[in-house]
């Protein structure tokens, strides 16, 4: 059983709730984004990004890996410091381009 954080844009949801419940029924702890700002039309204060940021950095921190949601090849610089740390700090970084994940 592995932990698996998800990364990606929050722009993303439906792939997001695809993807998690994939790698769940696959036996795997997956670890998501609390909400989807990007999808849902939320603003977030500069403070609220930060502490969000802040946040996913402590998820991929209890993670084996992430698994980057990038659509169309879609890498944002927030994912993208994202990718850097997990790699930085060992981790395996998967990528939704590159899976076999079934569209639902």
């Amino acid at each position: 059983m592995r932990v698996i954080t998800l990364c990606g844009s929050t722009k993303f949801k439906r792939q997001f709730e695809q993807v998690n419940a994939y790698l769940t029924l696959k036996g795997n702890i997956v670890i998501s984004l609390a909400f989807f700002e990007q999808s849902e039309g939320m603003a977030l204060t500069p403070e609220q990004a930060e502490l969000l940021g802040d946040l996913h950095f402590k998820k991929i921190d209890m993670s084996d890996e992430i698994f980057v949601i990038d659509v169309g090849g879609y890498i944002g610089s927030s994912t993208e410091r994202e990718i850097e740390y997990a790699e930085r700090n060992g981790k395996t970084v998967r990528y939704y381009s590159k899976a076999d994940v079934p569209e639902k």
